[in-house]
């Protein structure tokens, strides 16, 4: 069997997206690989396909037990023999599982980085043949990315005890240049193929909501999306309590998760979620990586995050099967003072030094100017993410919420002079620049220490914008920035002025700003890719075809105890509802349909494309 006929046997699909084919020929070259590839872009399959087609077990290592727990259930649905190890088997479980190991059972086993320093999965491991060592999420072993875990540098320790190193295959979704370059040397790859195929997802639409009461808004919108799974995002513990309870009392299936829940109450909600019994999860990003559930039409942050990092890897958990999918950010003033907080009180980890803590929350708060830059910009918003992962890009997407907003045009042109005119007086009385956080201080009329010792309080500037909050003169500062007026020091981060500024201050140029029209928001049709419109036209919103499938998927997942989405995806709902396939050979047409799901459930989808095609 080759890698195309493996593809469509288990998986359904008839040809590779971008990089995967490159990436699967690396590793069955015995090549070591790295690759950066969007959430949803199919990186566990450029693993599994050389792990199905060369002799021995693939292992797999993962982070989160969760993550484990999906990924072999939907490899065993698709008739691939995997299982994993960690800590919810018990004895006998374990015991079972290491015998069918050695037995030459699996093709792949998933394990926790914590579990490679175990004598017994050592041993297992020296005796095994293995095809390959897959590091899934490998931007866990920077201490720069967003998700650091100390036993990921364990992995390289593990590798040179093995009698033969197999070829190692790293990925992750959100790596940016620095973090790529610490997998590379961490892992110790050896010249890997490395590939980064592009951070963009076509099929998502974002957008940012300038949000004073949250709650309303947020019901509305949950409302609007019934029969939809979606996650929505706090930043605390608290805000997920409040923001679940309210939903629940408004009688939407709501549930919830953070880290302060018993881990049984954690594991009842997240399969509460999966398995289509509730649609909606609040959550903190403890619900994070293991998140591998295909069919979260659309996800919503009610507070900002901290780093566009984890905002786009949290976000892309929204249309993982290629379906049309919402990202939505609420945003005010108050998410950066709780993202600042959350920073100071965050940087506690002990396998880092107190100057490489420091680092870290120097690079946090470089983040988070990013995070809020995104928040408030007046440019395309999938353009701003592909910028900052350094990717290039149309100047308009026409798929989120500026370039399909409308804008009215704002005069701010007293507001630069006086924030412009600060600058220029700091830096006479001064001697040098100083940064943004000052600048906005004085205009504010702060009595903040450092200020009053520098003599800030005395420029004529101090004040003028005391009925301002932080915030909006924050965003100010930055919208000059963006506009070429200031500049910032790249060695201390002072603000410098442009001769383009003296065009403000003694040539009467104008500055507007871009005020978005926000009326409120309405489930999205307007975003969507042909496949979304071809399903409308086909099925009808609410009803019809797709209806009756999605309903015959979640009673057949009932009956097999797996995740509906683990049956079909909605991405291959759509492309049946679309083909209304008369065979079985015609079910092996519709992408996703591999041979053994064709097997276990065609007829009764065929059945229920008939009775429907009867009643129309």
């Amino acid at each position: 069997m080759d890698k195309l006929a493996a593809l469509k046997k288990y998986y359904g699909h008839t040809s590779f997206r971008p990089g995967q084919e490159r990436l699967i020929d690396g590793v069955m070259a015995g090549r070591d690989v790295l690759g950066v590839m969007p959430t949803g872009g199919g990186k566990s399959l450029c693993y599994q396909i050389p792990a199905l087609l060369l002799p021995g077990v693939a292992i797999v290592i993962s982070p989160l037990i969760s993550l484990m727990k999906d990924q072999v259930m939907a490899l065993e649905e698709g008739g691939i023999p995997a299982a994993f190890l960690n800590s919810s088997l018990d004895e006998e479980e374990l015991r079972r599982t290491y015998r069918r190991a050695w037995a030459g059972e699996f093709k792949l086993l998933y394990v926790a980085p914590e579990r490679l320093a175990g004598e017994g999965f050592l041993r297992l491991s020296r005796e095994m043949e293995l095809s390959l060592v897959a590091v899934d999420e490998a931007h866990c072993v920077s201490q720069w990315g967003q998700d650091f875990r100390p036993s990921y540098l364990k992995i390289p320790e593990f590798l040179a005890q093995l009698p033969k190193r197999p070829p190692v295959a790293a990925f992750t979704a959100t790596a940016t240049g620095a973090v790529r370059e610490d997998v590379e040397r961490l892992l110790g790859l050896q010249e890997p193929l490395t590939l980064v195929t592009g951070f963009d997802r076509s099929n998502l639409y974002f957008d940012v909501l300038r949000v004073r009461k949250k709650d309303p808004l947020l019901q509305s919108m949950v409302r609007q999306r019934e029969g939809r799974s979606g996650i929505i995002y706090c930043a605390t513990r608290n805000a997920v309590e409040k923001v679940c309870a309210a939903l629940q009392k408004g009688g939407l299936p709501a549930t919830r998760y953070h880290a302060g829940l018993s881990e049984e109450e954690r594991r009842i909600n997240q399969d509460d979620f999966r398995f289509d019994r509730k649609s909606v999860m609040v959550a903190t990003n403890a619900f994070g990586m293991g998140i591998d559930k295909s069919n979260v039409s659309y996800v919503i942050h009610y507070n900002m995050p901290k780093s566009l990092e984890a905002y786009y890897q949290e976000a892309g958990r929204a249309g993982r099967d290629g379906a049309p999918a919402e990202c939505i950010l609420f945003f005010n003033g108050a998410d950066v003072v709780t993202a600042r907080f959350l920073i100071e009180n965050g940087h506690d980890n002990e396998a880092l030094t107190q100057d490489e803590r420091e680092e870290a929350r120097r690079r946090d708060y470089a983040r988070l100017e990013s995070m809020t830059g995104y928040c408030s910009t007046e440019k395309c918003l999938r353009g701003y993410i592909l910028d900052y992962f350094g990717q290039e890009h149309p100047e308009s997407c026409g798929n989120c919420g500026v370039c399909r907003g409308q804008f009215r045009r704002e005069d701010m042109t007293r507001e630069a002079q006086m924030i412009l005119s600060c600058v220029k007086r700091a830096e006479d009385a001064l001697g040098y620049h100083v940064g943004a956080a000052l600048i906005s201080q004085t205009l504010r009329g702060s009595r903040a220490r450092r200020l009053v010792e520098l003599g800030l309080n005395k420029l004529t500037t101090y004040g003028l914008m005391k009925d301002r909050s932080a915030h909006e003169v924050s965003e100010d500062i930055r919208l000059l920035t963006d506009k070429g007026y200031l500049v910032r020091d790249t060695e201390f981060g002072g603000l410098l002025l442009t001769l383009q500024a003296g065009e403000v201050l003694f040539r009467g140029e104008k500055v507007e700003r871009s005020v978005r029209l926000q009326p409120q928001p309405k489930l999205k049709m307007e975003g969507e890719t042909a496949s979304r419109s071809k399903e409308k036209r086909t099925v009808g919103e609410g009803g019809g075809l797709f209806q009756a499938l999605k309903k015959l998927r979640y009673r057949l997942a009932q009956k097999e105890n797996v995740p509906p989405f683990m049956v079909f995806s909605n991405a291959t709902l759509m492309d049946m509802a679309a083909k209304r396939p008369q065979s079985l050979a015609d079910m092996l047409r519709v992408s996703g349909v591999g041979e053994k799901k064709a097997d276990k459930y065609g007829t009764a989808f065929l059945l229920a494309i008939e009775e429907c095609e009867g009643e129309e």
